[in-house]
């Protein structure tokens, strides 16, 4: 008679959770104004880190790094810059 009793609570319980409501209708949403579009960023230079400063170099600068001398200069595709060993 009990486990009748818990299984018609559990039966009752789980009825109810289960039951659906249909949600309140949505506040329309307003029309969205246009905005006007941000000019693009101008694309940031080819820069070098030079990690004995802690800072970027810009394209064409001399330097040491760890007592060799170098340059930074573009690589081919010319979005990057890396370091090079000065010309003699």
């Amino acid at each position: 008679m009990r486990s009748l009793i818990i299984a018609a609570a559990l039966a009752l319980t789980l009825a109810a959770c289960a039951t659906q409501t249909t949600p309140p209708a949505a506040a329309p949403v307003p029309a969205a104004v246009p905005v006007a579009a941000a000019p693009a960023p101008a694309p940031k230079a080819p820069e070098c880190y030079n990690g004995d400063a802690g800072k970027f170099e810009a394209v064409g600068t001399v330097s040491s790094i760890s007592g060799v001398k170098v340059v930074c200069e573009k690589t081919s595709d010319g979005k990057n810059a890396q370091w090079m060993g000065v010309k003699k």
